[in-house]
Formats: structure tokens, sequence, C-alpha cells
């Protein structure tokens, strides 16, 4: 699918001044304006993230409520179940959480809902069978709640107390927990926690309780240390796909490094069955690691990603990584199977001038992998996309947008359609009656329309620069490592060269040959050049600006530039 190119405006006053200030390149000064970065201080900052920036915990909407509600169950000897979500950033949270309060005192125990047959979020089938399996007077719901009025109604109702650390949005009215803690609920001129997932807020509600355990002389909180737990506020945040910026990247950053070190058996089992040898960082995460650890959670429950993560030694962490790798593959088998018929019956009638919106489902899909699934038929035909399947009267699905479209929003319009929905701006999960799903189509259909121009239903491809095949040099590229981690919020360096042309033949790869290596040249010099996935789509001919991702390739101890093609031009 072809893009909308957007290059960054060149600001050379500008960035001449920050490279001679901060001694960089006028290049590497373009991408952190880009980024919203113009003033020395903050972008030194960035380049060099540090745990001592982070803000106060206590800046948290209602953290001094959840603390000192938490203490008093700890003086009294209540006993605590932690009720969680199934993905990545759900489990990860558990644990770090049942990890901490376990060290200080806390009883914990730890409850992961069934997706197939309790659904999404704090369900009240849900918190029936975790109070059943774990009688509490007080619940802890993490990485969902902030829309589960009546649940936590009928909770305080029962005498158990709960307190919410999430990220998604809030309904209106807030659930009447004794403590919801959500960044949603900042106030405008309060320090910017939006960015965090639950993860990151199981950090910060860490961080406030051994602050707080250190003030009145909990035992064992002067010497505990908390940074060993990074590594799984990395694993969570990069899954999640929350914006890396802020106290994000600070926390990835650091967490990255402890995730390279890491000693959590667990982890260093997954990371074997997922033939990781080297370096872990961003990809390695998001593609080989939070796939193995989501696929429990997708096809039933999180319960043995939970048990990996707190596993206290290889020999029960091996069986249990080779389980998950296990499922992962028979999620890959499903969510192709789902996939494949979902996008032939949206080409079979698909209409790009009238379909705004894609709503596909069918009786049997998979409830665990329609996520995936909708992002596949989303990148595919470029349209905000739900995916719904079940067996019953009422439907489960998920959903993925594009820019410009809040589909949380939009089915907040759509709510006497809908059992149940929440998310956010660009992911979000339904129930829904199957009778309705077609009501639920339109409704979206016209939403869409009037929100979105016809431009917006191409991907736009924002370019931070043209450069010449001279600049990309392995040292510049080294220089521009210092963007790392990127992702959410802090896109990939991309750039443009312009006036290409094929110094040779290119040459198709892989085994299908679904891929292409290109060496092109601007007359300068000559770079090479892949593209992935291309199959049998065109491939440029001719004179052509060339739209990449620049790339180091280290092969057989040799360091090479690679750029990684995103889209092309032809000229003339």
């Amino acid at each position: 699918m072809k893009h909308r190119w957007t290059i960054a405006p060149s600001q050379p006053a500008l960035t001449e001044f920050l490279a001679k200030a901060l001694k960089i390149s006028p290049l590497l000064a373009q991408c952190l304006l880009n980024r919203g970065l113009s003033e020395p201080d903050p972008i030194t900052r960035f380049l060099q993230p540090r745990l001592k920036s982070l803000a106060d915990p206590f800046l948290l909407p209602n953290m001094q409520a959840a603390v000192g509600r938490l203490f008093a169950a700890r003086e009294r000897g209540e006993s605590l179940v932690i009720f969680g979500d199934y993905d990545v950033d759900g489990v990860t949270s558990t644990t770090l959480l049942v990890e901490f309060l376990t060290a200080l005192g806390w009883k914990v125990n730890a409850y992961l809902p069934h997706r197939m047959e309790e659904g999404y979020g704090l369900s009240q089938s849900g918190v029936e069978n975790c109070l059943a399996k774990f009688p509490s007077t007080l619940l802890l719901a993490v990485d969902c709640g902030s829309t589960a009025v009546d649940t936590i109604q009928w909770l305080d109702g029962r005498g158990v107390d709960a307190i919410v650390l999430d990220h998604h949005q809030v309904s209106t009215p807030p659930p009447l927990a004794c403590a919801l803690v959500n960044p949603q609920l900042s106030p405008a001129d309060a320090p910017s926690f939006r960015e965090l997932c639950s993860v990151g807020l199981a950090f910060k509600l860490a961080h406030a309780l051994l602050k707080h355990g250190r003030t009145v002389g909990l035992p064992g909180a002067a010497e505990f240390d908390l940074r060993p737990s990074l590594d799984l506020v990395a694993l969570g945040t990069i899954a999640d796909l929350v914006p890396l910026t802020g106290e994000n990247r600070i926390l990835v950053s650091a967490g990255i490094e402890r995730l390279n070190a890491t000693q959590r058996p667990g982890l260093i089992a997954l990371k074997k069955v997922a033939g990781i040898a080297g370096e872990v960082g961003g990809y390695e995460v998001g593609f080989q690691l939070a796939p193995r650890l989501n696929a429990a959670g997708r096809l039933e429950t999180a319960e043995e990603s939970l048990r990996l993560l707190l596993a206290r030694d290889a020999a029960e962490a091996d069986p249990i990584a080779e389980s998950l790798d296990m499922r992962n593959r028979e999620r890959q088998k499903i969510e192709r199977s789902i996939s494949e018929q979902a996008i032939g019956a949206v080409r079979a009638r698909f209409n790009p001038e009238t379909d705004h919106v894609i709503v596909e489902g069918q009786l049997m899909w998979h409830i665990g992998v329609v996520g995936i699934v909708a992002s596949r038929v989303m990148q595919e035909f470029y349209r905000p996309t739900l995916i719904i399947g079940g067996d019953g009267d009422e439907w489960r699905g998920s959903g993925r947008s594009i820019e410009g479209f809040d589909l949380a929003a939009a089915l907040r319009e759509c709510d006497d359609l809908l059992v149940r929905h929440g998310g956010h701006a660009m992911a979000a999960g339904v129930t829904v009656k199957a009778d309705q799903i077609d009501a639920l189509r339109a409704r979206l259909n016209e939403l869409v329309r009037r929100a979105l121009k016809p431009d917006q239903f191409q991907p736009s491809l924002r370019l931070d620069a043209e450069v010449t095949s001279a600049e990309l040099t392995v040292e510049r590229l080294r220089e521009l490592e210092q963007l790392e981690q990127t992702g959410m919020g802090n896109p990939a360096v991309r750039l443009v060269l312009r006036n290409a042309t094929h110094a040779r033949p290119l040459q198709r790869m892989g085994a299908e040959k679904k891929h292409a290596k290109l060496w092109v040249t601007d007359g300068r010099r000559t770079v090479e050049a892949v593209l992935w996935n291309v199959g049998d789509g065109s491939l440029p001919v001719g004179r052509f600006d060339l739209a990449f991702v620049p790339q180091l390739n280290e092969f057989n101890g040799s360091t090479t530039v690679q750029l990684k093609v995103l889209d092309w031009r032809a000229i003339g």
C-alpha cells in the first residue's frame, strides 16, 4: 500500500545551534526537533535517560489512598488478592506486585481471568470466581477496572474494598473504588504519567509503598532494591505499545539493561525457546518474547505465563517456557486461518468509496486472536477495524484504529448497541449481541465518515529528513542509535534518498522469493537496501525516491549500512 509522504520541514538555523551546543550532527538535531525536542537541557535528558529523573509516585491520582489502604491491610493481616489481566502488561504487572508485596510482608494471592469463560476486564463472573478461590477483603485490580462500575459496587456490597491500578480510559461516572490510581485522572498541570501502562504504574505503586515503608520503618524496606523488577517493566511496556516517551523512556532504557542481564529463570528459559542468543532489544521483546507470553492468555488463561515469570529455578521454568512456545505455534496457526478468512471476506465486497470501517464477525472465530487479526485486516485495508467472534448470543471482539480516529470514543457513541466495551483511542474491546453487528457496522461507518477526510484513508509516512548516500555512514548510524528505544511516540528514524537508481540488478531473496535486495545509488556511493515481503508487488525501476529506515547490518564480524525500504516513488 502506497503512503502519503510528509517530510519534516528543515530548520537549518536551529539544527546548527543544537549541533554546536550538544556536539551532535545536524541530522540527529533535526530528528530531535521532529520529536518535539528543541532545547539543550531536555535533549540531554532524552538522550541520557536516568532513573533519578522519575517523578514522585505520590503525584499520581489517588496514590496516597492506595498506599494507605494497602498498609492498613498489612497491619491487620488481611488477605489481598491481585486481579490481573491476561496480556503481557497484565501478567508483568501482577508478577511485579506479587513479588514486591510478598517480600515485604503482605499476604498476597493472584488471579488472572480466563479469556473464554470470564471475558476481559473486571467482570463480575471473574471476580466471583476469584473470591471463591481466594477469599479476601481487599482486591487490587491491575490493568483493568476503570469502567467496572457495577462490579466494584457489587464488591462493596459484600464488604470487599477495591483498589484499581489501570491506565485505560475511565467511565463516566467512574467506579467508586477506595482508590482509583489512573493517570487519565491527572490534572492538566500535573506531571504527565499518561503514557504509562499498567506495569509502569505497578512500578510506581511499589516505589510509593517503598518510600512510605522506609518512612515508617517497615522491616526490609530500607535495603529492598526495586531495580531488578525493571526487566518486567520493559517487557510489559514495549509489549503494550504505549508511547516510549517521558517516564516510559526512562523505565524501558533501564529495563532493557536489566532484561539483558536478568537472572530471572522464567525469562532465561523464554529467551532460550525463542532462540535469542544475542542482545535483547525492542524487536526481540515485541516479536519474540511477548507473543509467547501472550499465547497462553490468548487461547485460555495466562496462569502459565504468570507461573513462568514467578518460577524459582530452571527446573520449574524450562517446561513452562516450552509449553508456551507450543501454544504460540498453535496461536499462529489459528491466527493465520482466521486472517485469511477475514481478509478474503472483506476483499470480496470492499468498496473503498463507501466502506469507512470494517466490522467482520463469524461464529466460532477464536476470540483470543481477534485483536491480532484486526491489526492485520486494518493494515491490509487501512480502515478502523473490529473483528468479532463467538459461539453464543453474545460475541466478543477486538478493534484497531487508524490515525485520527478515536475508537474508544466512537464505541461510547454506540453504547446502546453493545453489552460492554472499553479501551483507548487506537485499540478497544467489545461484547455485542450477534444480531446487533450490522447496526454497529452502520453506526461506526457513519462516525468514521464524519470524522475523517478522504486522504486520511491512505496511511501517512512521516519522514525525518532528506539525505544523500554519502551521509549514510556507520558512524552516523551509530550516533542515531542514541534515539533508541524507538517505538510508539518515538518512531525509528525515517529518511529519504532522492533521485536514486539501481547500481546493479536487484536480487530476490527467501525460500519463496518474497523479499528483494537492491543496490541503490544517488551518484555519490552505493548502498544496500532491502524490501521485505514485497511478494508480487511492484519494484522500483529507472529513477526513484526511496523512503527508508537506516539500519546497521552485522554479519561475519563486519558492520555495513543497510536501508529497510518503507516506500518508493517513481521520478518522471
